[in-house]
């Protein structure tokens, strides 16, 4: 049994689908009258799914649906705490006694479209006591509805018309003068060899026009063939003309070869791209005002007290990083870093040319 609910601004309904052993649907669905919550009209669509099932004699139910709150409480791991739907609780445990085994499933909602749609078809729907509803029949459509009307004739190959032109050198009876014009400005490219047309590139290569059916047998196999390297749409095309073979929409119909291969949507390169417009920061103010504390217990005469310093912006220089703090050189913290520093940048020297270093 699936289940659901809808509530929108046209009314309330629910929906119900039993499923049998043996294949058969049975479709319940009901319009509310009066006022009620999402989760009240789940309980309904539950309560009145189980009350069917009881008056088909069932004993052996699974229901599934989309609502987690029925499940879960039906299941016990969750808590009823609102007074509206105490009620409904109460009387769905009441139900679930008449069955010998049942269960419950939450389902995706996506798994639950004709229990969705029935109800929301019947939330939608104004029904009358007078007006009497006849049971809908849903068939499934595999084309468009025009296609019914376009009367069967032998397929042609999209260069037919050229060929005519170059064999015979008359237009098709149809054509009108731009028609006419346009076919003796394409016919240029084009060179006849018996029953085989061909099309003259830009280097003067003639390459062998091919039906529809040919060229999407050729670029299955030079995209994913035994040696198919699965290149893009742009250098497929490419190939296939290396190869000597041309089609009037041949860019396109490997642009989107390329989008229906599995195994090049698999292994695609991801993007790494930040989806939101990133905004460089090109000046430090931000952080002019953040406090930066030194540790100064080892200065003479300042004890344990903390002293804190900010941090301003200035031009960084190998020798005085823009980090630093801007102190006094004269000052004891200043010579202290100063002294600092410069042990830091002593290199080991011998005592040769440290005597030089002293004479210089």
């Amino acid at each position: 049994m699936y289940f659901d609910g809808a509530v929108n601004s046209t009314g309330s309904g629910i929906g119900v689908v039993l499923i049998s052993l043996d294949g058969r649907y049975y479709l319940v669905a009901t319009k509310i009258d009066f006022p009620c919550t999402n989760n009240v009209a789940e309980y309904e669509a539950c309560i009145l799914g189980l009350q069917a099932a009881i008056d088909f004699k069932v004993k052996e139910l699974e229901v599934f649906g989309d609502s987690m709150l029925i499940i879960f409480q039906t299941l016990g791991q969750w808590k009823t705490k609102d007074a509206k739907l105490v009620p409904y609780h109460e009387y769905l445990e009441g139900l679930t006694e008449n069955f010998k085994n049942i269960s419950f499933t939450y389902t995706p909602r996506v798994k639950n479209q004709f229990a969705d749609a029935l109800a929301t078809l019947a939330s939608m729907v104004s029904i009358t006591r007078e007006s009497l509803i006849e049971p809908l029949e849903i068939e499934i459509a595999k084309g468009p509805a025009h296609c019914n009307a376009i009367e069967a004739s032998e397929a042609k190959p999209w260069y037919e018309d050229i060929k005519n032109f170059l064999r015979t050198g008359q237009c098709p009876p149809f054509a009108d003068h731009r028609d006419r014009k346009t076919l003796r400005r394409l016919a240029i490219h084009y060179f006849l060899s018996g029953e085989i047309l061909y099309h003259r590139s830009f280097d003067s290569t003639l390459l062998r026009c091919i039906d529809e059916h040919e060229s999407r047998r050729l670029m299955e196999e030079v995209h994913g063939g035994n040696c198919g390297p699965h290149m893009n749409g742009l250098m497929l095309a490419k190939k296939i003309m290396r190869l000597g073979y041309y089609w009037s929409t041949m860019e396109t119909d490997c642009v989107k070869h390329i989008r229906y291969c599995h195994r090049c949507q698999v292994y695609a390169d991801q993007i790494k791209a930040s989806p939101n417009e990133l905004r460089p920061m090109t000046a430090p103010w931000p952080f002019s005002m953040w406090p930066v504390f030194s540790d100064a217990t080892s200065l003479p005469g300042m004890g344990s007290r903390r002293r804190s310093s900010r941090i301003t912006p200035s031009v960084s220089t190998p020798f005085w990083p823009t980090g630093f703090l801007h102190e006094n050189p004269r000052s004891k913290p200043g010579l202290l870093f100063i002294t600092r520093q410069s042990k830091a940048n002593v290199r080991p020297q011998s005592h040769e040319r440290q005597e030089k270093s002293w004479v210089h």
